[in-house]
Formats: C-alpha cells, structure tokens, sequence
C-alpha cells in the first residue's frame, strides 16, 4: 500500500455514510447533535412534526456541506401507526439504518390534582411511548449493522422536577427502557442514552434568579451547551464499542449535590 492510499485510508471517519435517525432533530438540541454528526460523515435522517421552515432550512444547510446527505422526515410521534413509516422512511433512501437517536420530547409543568389524560399521554407519549416503537421498528435494520440506540434522558428521571411529575415520571420510564432495551437487543445492538442538566433553557423561559439558582449548584459553576450533548453522542457511537445499557449524565455535576 503505498503513503497516499494509506493517508486516505486514515481519512475516513468511522461515521463516514452510516445513517443517522434523529426525532426532533431539526431544533435546539437536536439540531446540534445533527450537525455534528453530518460533520463526521453521517448521513442523516431528521424527523420533525411542526418545525417545518427549521427542518427545510437545516437540510439545505448541511446538503450543501455535502449533497444528498440528509433527508427530512414528517411525523406526529403521539400517532403510534405512523411510527413504523418513519423507520420506514430512514430506511428508503440509503437501505439501511445504524443508529437511532430518540431525542424528540415534550416538556411542561403539570399541577397534581389537575393533570389531565390528555397532558399524561402527550408526555408519555413522546418521552417514552414513541422512543420504545421507534425501537422496536428499527430493531431488525439496527441489528444487520450492529448499530446502536441513545436515547435522550434527564437528570430528573432520578430526581423528580417539581411541579413536573408526569415528564419525571417519563423520563424515569425511558432510563429503564434504556437498560430493557439493552438486555434485549444484545449483542447486536447497544442501547445508552444522555441524561443532560443546564444546557437550554426551557422554551417557556424561567427568570433569571431561578437559571442563577440551578447553575449555583453545578460543581463546575456554569451552564451547560448543546455541544456538550453532541460529544457525547458522538462518543456513544463511535467510540463506545463496550458500553451498553448505560447513563451518561452531562450536568456540570449538579445531580450530585443534593
């Protein structure tokens, strides 16, 4: 082999062309992780429900770094029929899926004695419900690539957020979904998810005392970012060959100090 083959051989990103399901990926965190991995090589596949001008100009984006790199999928993840076409749909342009990032999810405050069915199922629906058919649809073409799954968590499925039980209660779900879906897809697939603090705040905005108060209590005395959770995908993917089943919290320390 002479030295150019081998630099080109050397070249080549361990993500280069596999492809990359990511719901809610066309915003905030989702986006982020998206463009991070298209820049290690992926092809993407980026589902979203109504963000419809954020996905299109995202895909623009990242196909002119690249063309034909991304592909948008539609969907309304509460719509549990609709959930195999997604998978579906990841898999009709390339023939094939390697990983699976559930990150889509909805997050509200809801007040015991008042919590409606309608407020339980949108966030069991979308934090826990989707993500496990969303797997068990792209079990079989996960398992022919020896892919993986992550599943993005929070930090308050072990310490319940006040005034947010049914998304603690969610979350909760999806950390031992995680570790069931580990136990279950093994040894084909891996399956670990992301359980992020500080990074973004809220889209229904807390004042700033209150986003001074949680900062206060990171070990390292500052918020978060996006890019924090896209490493830490990215570390889940490509280099995290034995680690399976597993909770990687990205919170500047917080959930330790009680």
């Amino acid at each position: 082999m002479n030295d150019t083959t081998e630099a080109s051989s050397e070249s080549v990103s361990p993500l280069q062309d596999r492809v990359i399901l990511i719901t809610g990926g066309v915003h905030r965190i989702g986006a982020v992780i998206a463009r991070t991995l298209h820049a290690e090589g992926a092809r993407l596949v980026l589902h979203y429900r109504g963000s419809r001008n954020a996905a299109h100009t995202l895909q623009n984006e990242l196909n002119a770094l690249r063309n034909d790199s991304v592909v948008l999928v539609r969907a309304d993840l509460l719509d549990q029929a609709a959930l195999p076409a997604v998978v579906a749909d990841a898999l009709a342009t390339w023939g094939r899926l390697d990983v699976l990032i559930n990150n889509a999810s909805s997050f509200y405050p809801t007040q015991l004695g008042k919590i409606t069915e309608t407020e339980w199922d949108d966030l069991v629906g979308t934090n826990l419900k989707a993500p496990f058919f969303l797997s068990q649809a792209a079990a079989p073409h996960l398992k022919e690539q020896r892919g993986c799954i992550i599943n993005i968590a929070d930090i308050h499925a072990d310490r319940p957020l006040k005034r947010f039980p049914v998304y603690s209660i969610a979350k909760a779900g999806l950390v031992m979904l995680t570790k069931s879906l580990a136990c279950e897809m093994g040894p084909e697939v891996r399956v670990n998810a992301i359980a992020p603090g500080a990074i973004l705040w809220p889209e229904r905005k807390i004042d700033e005392v209150t986003q001074q108060r949680i900062v206060s209590r990171t070990f390292l005395k500052r918020q978060g970012n996006p890019e924090d959770i896209a490493r830490a995908a990215l570390f889940l993917i490509r280099d995290a060959d034995y680690t399976s089943g597993q909770v990687i919290t990205v919170d500047g320390g917080r959930s330790l100090n009680s």
